[in-house]
Order: C-alpha cells, then sequence, then structure tokens
C-alpha cells in the first residue's frame, strides 16, 4: 500500500488535461509549489525508545518482529485521511512509532501490553492503516515512546461452524483474504466498505465499520458474534450465544473502540451463503428529497436492495457514482468531453436529477427486484436500466485513487459522513453544506445516502476546494465547523468513520459529561495506565 496515498501505486493516474482545465476554470485549482517527498527525505524524530526497552519487547515476539527502520516507521505513521496524506507529501513524519511490533499471538499481544504499561509505551493497535480520523496518532506526552502493534501476522482462518453459520477468524486478516477464504466453502461476509482491499478484520471491527451493501448484509457490528479482547488487566472473552439478556451486551463496548480499550485477537462473525446471483441497476429521480422519500419508502416497506445508493444532484451532474470513468472521455458516443463527468450517456446514468443505484444479491433476486422496482417506479423513479448499477459496481473501490490525483494537482479533497433519523436528514444535508461554503468559499460539494434504515439514513458528503498555502490548517477550520453544524443540527458525529483524533471534541458533545465519564471509567479498569492509543476516542476530563 502507498505510504503517501491510497492503495496499489501502480493504480495511481494522472488527471488529463481536460480534468485539469476544468479545476482551474470552475475552482481555481493551481499545481502545489513544491514536489511530494520521497519516501527516503520524510523526517523521522529519532528513536525514544531505549535499547533495554526495545529488548524488551524482542524478548516476546522474537528479534525480526521488532523493527526500527526508516520505511518501516514510515509506512505505520498515520492513516489515510486527507490532512493525514498532506503531511505525509510534505515530508513530515513527526508522528512516526519509534518501532513496529508484530506479535504472532494472543499471548504475545497480552504479553507485550504488560511489558508497555510498565515501561510507560504507548502502543497503538494497527491493521490496514485506512483511518481517515486520525486514529493512528497518539499523545506522546507522559509516555517513554510509541509502538505500532501491526497485527499482520494474527491472519488465520481458525475454524468455520456451517451448522450456525460462524467463522473465527484473527484480526489480521484483510477484508480480500477473507472472502477468499470464504468462498472456498461458498461463503461470504459481504462487508464491502471503500476500504476493502487493504482494511482487516479487526478494523472492521475497532472502527465499527459499515459496507456498501449494509442494507442487505448489515453493518460490521451486526456481524460480530464474538470476540477476545487484550488488555492490561486481563482478556476479555465474549459472545457465549447470539443474543442475551445477561446484562449489557460487552460486546456492543468493544466494538468502536478503537484500540482504546484492548487489542481484538479474534472475531467470531456471522456468514451467509455466497449469492446464487447479483443485479445491478440505477434509477432517476427528479429531485434529492424526491430519491429520497424513495429509500425512505424502501427502508420502511421493503423489500430493501441488498445495495441502496442515493445521489445527489451535484454527485449526479459529476458523475462521481463511476469514479473509474471521471476524466475517460465520451462514453457510448455521447457528445461533449467526460472530464465534468456531467454528458449524459446513453443510458441516461448522469445529467439531470438525481442517481439511485440499486444492488440485488442472493436468493430470490427476481422477485425482491420486481417489488422493490415497483415502489421505486410508484415513488417517481425513471428506470436506466442495468449500466449505472453495473458501473458503479465496477469502480466502487476507485474513488481513494481519484483523490490521490486531485491532491497532486493542487485540490484538497476530503469526505465526511453522518446519520441521523428521516425527519431531520433536509437539516442536516443543509447544515453540512453551508457550514462547508461559509468555511472555504465555493467548493463543490457532493452528498449521496448509502446506509438506510427504518428510522434514518446517514449522508456522506465529498467535497474538493482549492488548497491554499496551508491546506492542512485550511481543512482543520473546515472540519471544525461541520462537527459544530452537525451537532447542533441534532446528527451523530460519525455513522462509520469512527472518532479518532478529528471527532473527539463534538463526540464529548454528543454524549455529555455522564457518557464521557463512563468511557474514562471503561478506560481506568482496562487500561489503568493509558497505553493505549492515547487521545483516541476518550474524551478527557
Amino acid at each position: 500500500m502507498s505510504w503517501s496515498g491510497w492503495g496499489d501505486p501502480a493504480k495511481a493516474r494522472e488527471l488529463p488535461e481536460p480534468v485539469l482545465a476544468l479545476l482551474r476554470d470552475l475552482l481555481g485549482v493551481r499545481a502545489p509549489g513544491t514536489p511530494a517527498a520521497a519516501l527516503e527525505e520524510v523526517a523521522l524524530p529519532p528513536v525514544a525508545l531505549p535499547e533495554p526497552v526495545l529488548g524488551a519487547l524482542a524478548k516476546v515476539v522474537g528479534e525480526p518482529y521488532v523493527r526500527t527502520g526508516h520505511e518501516e516507521r514510515v509506512r505505520h505513521t498515520r492513516g489515510k485521511s486527507t490532512p493525514d496524506l498532506l503531511r505525509m507529501r510534505a515530508g513530515d513524519g513527526s508522528a512516526a512509532p519509534d518501532a513496529v511490533v508484530l506479535p504472532g499471538s494472543h499471548e504475545e499481544v497480552a504479553e507485550l501490553l504488560r511489558v508497555c504499561s510498565r515501561e510507560r509505551v504507548a502502543v497503538v493497535p494497527f491493521g490496514g492503516g485506512t483511518s481517515v480520523v486520525g486514529g493512528l496518532a497518539p499523545d506522546r506526552a507522559g509516555f517513554a515512546g510509541v509502538i505500532a502493534l501491526d497485527l499482520g501476522r494474527l491472519d488465520r482462518l481458525i475454524s468455520v461452524d456451517e451448522e450456525s453459520m460462524v467463522a473465527a477468524f484473527e484480526p489480521g486478516v484483510r477484508a480480500p483474504d477473507a472472502e477468499r477464504l470464504l468462498a472456498a466453502r461458498g461463503l461470504t461476509l459481504g462487508h464491502f466498505p471503500q476500504s476493502f482491499e487493504y482494511a482487516t478484520l479487526g478494523g472492521f471491527a475497532a472502527a465499527r465499520s459499515s459496507g456498501q451493501a449494509s442494507a442487505g448484509y448489515g453493518r460490521f457490528d451486526d456481524m460480530v458474534v464474538g470476540l477476545t479482547l487484550a488488555t492490561p488487566a486481563g482478556t476479555l472473552e465474549l459472545g457465549r450465544a447470539p443474543k442475551s439478556a445477561a446484562g449489557p451486551d460487552l460486546r456492543q463496548l468493544v466494538l468502536g473502540s478503537e484500540g482504546a480499550f484492548g487489542v481484538i485477537t479474534s472475531l467470531r462473525l456471522r456468514v451467509r451463503r455466497a449469492p446464487a446471483e447479483r443485479r445491478y441497476e440505477g434509477w432517476r429521480f427528479a429531485s434529492f428529497a424526491a430519491g429520497s422519500a424513495a429509500v425512505r419508502a424502501l427502508a420502511q416497506e421493503g423489500p430493501l436492495p441488498t445495495v441502496l445508493r442515493l445521489s445527489d444532484e451535484t454527485e449526479t451532474m459529476i458523475g462521481l457514482a463511476k469514479p473509474d470513468e471521471i476524466g475517460s472521455g465520451p462514453s457510448n458516443g455521447a457528445g461533449g468531453s467526460g472530464a465534468a463527468g456531467g454528458s449524459a450517456d446513453s443510458s441516461g446514468a448522469a445529467g439531470s436529477g438525481c442517481l439511485l443505484v440499486a444492488g440485488y444479491e442472493g436468493v430470490r433476486v427476481g422477485s425482491r427486484h420486481a417489488a422493490a422496482s415497483a415502489v421505486l417506479a410508484r415513488m417517481g423513479g425513471e428506470p436506466l436500466g442495468p449500466e449505472p448499477g453495473q458501473a458503479w459496481e465496477r469502480g466502487r473501490f476507485s474513488a481513494p485513487y481519484l483523490r490521490d490525483s486531485l491532491l497532486a494537482a493542487g485540490a484538497t479533497v476530503e469526505t465526511l459522513e453522518t446519520a441521523g433519523f428521516w425527519a431531520s436528514l433536509p437539516r442536516l444535508y443543509d447544515a453540512v453544506r453551508l457550514a462547508l461554503l461559509g468555511a472555504l468559499g465555493s467548493p463543490l460539494v457532493m452528498c449521496h445516502i448509502s446506509h438506510v434504515y427504518e428510522t434514518g439514513a446517514s449522508l456522506y458528503f465529498t467535497v474538493v476546494t482549492p488548497q491554499d498555502a496551508d491546506p492542512v490548517a485550511q481543512w482543520e477550520r473546515a472540519k471544525a465547523a461541520v462537527n459544530a453544524a452537525v451537532v447542533e443540527a441534532g446528527g451523530t458525529i460519525t455513522h462509520h468513520h469512527g472518532v479518532g483524533r478529528d471527532h473527539l471534541d463534538a463526540y464529548a458533545r454528543e454524549i455529555g459529561p455522564v457518557g464521557a465519564g463512563v468511557l474514562r471509567a471503561v478506560k481506568a479498569e482496562l487500561d489503568p495506565a493509558g497505553i493505549l492509543n492515547p487521545g483516541v476516542l476518550v474524551p478527557r476530563a
């Protein structure tokens, strides 16, 4: 994975001149004055951990698995938010860990936590490194040093119980490997977030992830039926049955805890039969409000497609539902350049109105499709055929690569997401857009609904704006404005990206002082020395 961008460097691409011209003319984007730093140019602080401490860590995992080399430290610095990438491209490695440590078992994780508690070493659990909320940059103050606890060696499928439809995995299994291992048995998790190609199962659980097919398969926290957590205070084994009335469900305390309470060392996950049939298509609605009403009808009346995604007018015009085709030129013989993504192709997938993508997987696809299509047509939808849905499916993991290209061209590109009840969703949508316009002037702001429930839905925003002289500070101002607007409008500060550091202050407002006190009490009980991902998730007193 690229250390200063997303994914496979071989898939990176330069923007074609028509797109660059559009960015210059529409937004005033100009190329950065200095080129991005090379990996060897990234400035790292000296290793702070004394040799005796490094030796104690090596005694637990073996000397080959305690690494302090320049490249290892760079590749475990920060995550993949736009500010993270801007800092790395500028050669700023100030948040680098002192060492990267790779345990090979639950017992080694538990012993490492004991050593680090004794020696006052901060521990950042590291899976795929895909955090976009500052979740991998801990507070250093008061600690002898920081290690990245890379869980990549914990990468086994432990067992499959096909009678109960439960599979047990170690946390370092990457999502594509999990699907490959399950597919050999005719099974699937059905969890396909945009980070799918690089994220790990442990990371999904720690961040309370939602996949693009959540309407059909559920969120990742719906899939977790049991887990093992190593903490400095001891081991938690959770999940004796699918559901229980034996007190509060402590699994839910671990899910979304972002490594602040412990390190997940195994997961027991609900699996499904691999779908025998897949069907994707597009619909057009006259407005975002009309499309939202149709999506709400499906969520409340059924049947829900497996994938259900509605782009607003701007996202539809730009063509962001097909990111791998933006800038690829005219499609299907349509006139005009594909650079703007706004020229309607022969399927009608772009242009005016709003694009809805619906996907159906599994059994009874035909009957579910027919029933859902009747609802969409009744609510004013115009069917566009299979091409828009298939194009979205082909490019569903491509958008982060487009972000890298835009960053290199001098545009700041970032995403924001929230969720609210249906009645408050229009207010929340307007509040976020106004906050971005107020903070950034005239940015390009796009939005889609991609996770729906009977009572509400998520809103996922993408914003593009020219970089100013200090693009990190520029974005931090915008992010602060949006966080305040989300809280004021009654939304949650995050639906599926997590809290990290970027959402911490707003999260404290969302849960209030009593809720914050509960989290601090849990932290004190499980991690008395406070070594686990300090500064992340848990509000300050």
